[in-house]
């Protein structure tokens, strides 16, 4: 059974229609990956699930439930976690602080679980030798680390990274991705919008391909990645 289900979802700005009948599923416990050039709905289409904005047509089922018109901290609760593409953190607040302020907001747990949590996420994440410093203080690396780990303590069932790995040299590109597989080999379903495609296809089972709103492709990576529409669309970036 799907973990997660969208049927001809479409959503328009104005006269600009940016998701266009999209249709697919995810499988429980698959990581997918979604590449597209700039402004082919990807972030739009991560909007969708987690509820930041609602589809004008189409509908999405997250674990066999219709979440259509769900608002987004309900499917926070449900277990849909989301990073941004630039890292938002609490500049003035820890690390741990981060961490707890989404915990407490996205899971139904005590005080001393949501810390016990937030204790195994820093260290799950590497961040357990910041874990006292102030956001504002850390490297990219850390940023980024930091985004996934406040995605992790709202204690997601679904984990949407949005280009987690961008701006990062290939050294911290690795050592983000064996963090991410990591939290994949846990059970945690992954969907992962991203243009370091070595960083992408080293964990992905799946790859979407989306264009100017409209999935194009779907299917195994090495697949995906030889069909010429698809290398057309990625002219000029490293396959």
């Amino acid at each position: 059974m799907p973990i997660l289900e969208l049927k001809n979802v479409s959503k328009s700005f104005g006269q600009l229609k940016v998701t266009d009948d999209v249709s697919f599923s995810v499988p429980e416990g698959q990581a997918l990956g979604i590449i597209g050039p700039n402004g082919a709905g990807k972030s739009t289409l991560f909007n969708l699930i987690t509820g930041n904005i609602l589809s004008d047509a189409g509908s999405i089922a997250f674990q066999d439930r219709d979440v259509t018109r769900v608002p987004a901290m309900q499917r926070c609760f449900a277990g849909v976690g989301r990073s941004f593409q630039i890292p938002q953190p609490f500049d003035n607040l820890t690390v741990f602080e981060n961490l707890l302020v989404a915990a407490m907001h996205g899971r139904n747990q005590s005080q001393k679980e949501v810390q016990q949590a937030c204790a195994q996420i820093l260290e799950q994440t590497e961040l357990l030798p910041v874990a006292n410093k102030p956001a504002a203080g850390l490297s990219l690396l850390q940023r980024k680390r930091l985004e996934m780990a406040r995605a992790l303590a709202t204690d997601p069932k679904l984990l949407l990274l949005d280009e987690i790995a961008g701006g990062l040299t290939d050294a911290e590109c690795v050592a983000l991705i064996d963090t991410i597989k990591s939290v994949h080999a846990r059970g945690v379903t992954i969907i992962w919008i991203e243009h370091v495609l070595h960083a992408l296809t080293s964990v992905v089972e799946r790859l979407l391909v989306l264009d100017f709103g409209k999935v194009i492709g779907i299917g195994a990576p090495d697949e995906i990645m030889n069909r010429q529409d698809v290398r057309e669309i990625y002219l000029g970036i490293e396959v």
